[in-house]
């Protein structure tokens, strides 16, 4: 199997056009790259966006769905690989597992969620990834903000918040995260 980087995204588009831009110009860059998305499996919004771009390029797409979300979230048949699971543990555990690293686009409490764990479990050492948010249009500023200043109250150790890679580029953020998987 190709490697894959797990993308954490909005079921929903946002208002601003450039969060799509950049879901779709992503993808399309995963796939050139040869890398293969995991992501949650829906159709719309970002979720869908970043999948179908992959899929233009050729790229391989696993979506990993809780059976109970395959009618809200509607589930993207032409995937390569649709997996339902019973729970958004397994979801989550096995879109981890099949990752090299993270992308967080802009989204909702589910994207905040995904992102804080996985940086929560690589703190702790469960997991060693590279984690990278795409920034666009500043929608993450505000978690940087607060990011820092967990640091500087002495909640967050600085090495925890360094381990996010930020840009509101696509390919620069691409590149930081596969020299940190050591890709390139």
């Amino acid at each position: 199997m190709k490697p894959a980087i797990c993308v954490f995204c909005g079921s929903r588009p946002g208002k601003d056009p450039r969060y799509l831009q950049a879901a779709e110009y992503l993808g399309h860059l995963m796939a050139s790259e040869g890398l293969g998305l995991v992501y949650g499996g829906a159709t719309s919004g970002l979720m869908g966006a970043v999948a179908d771009s992959v899929l233009e390029k050729g790229g391989l797409v696993i979506g990993v769905l809780p059976e109970f979300l395959s009618q809200k979230e509607i589930a993207h048949k032409q995937i390569t690989e649709l997996i339902l699971v019973p729970t958004m543990h397994e979801r989550k555990l096995l879109m981890y597992e099949k990752s090299i690293a993270f992308i967080a686009l802009p989204g909702g409490i589910g994207t905040l969620e995904e992102l804080v764990e996985v940086t929560s479990w690589n703190q702790l050492g469960v997991l060693s990834k590279p984690i990278g948010l795409l920034n666009v249009n500043g929608f993450f500023d505000p978690l940087l903000k607060q990011l820092d200043h967990m640091v500087e109250e002495g909640f967050l150790d600085s090495q925890t918040r360094d381990w996010i890679e930020v840009s509101s580029d696509p390919e620069n953020l691409l590149e930081r995260i596969l020299k940190r998987t050591r890709l390139i």
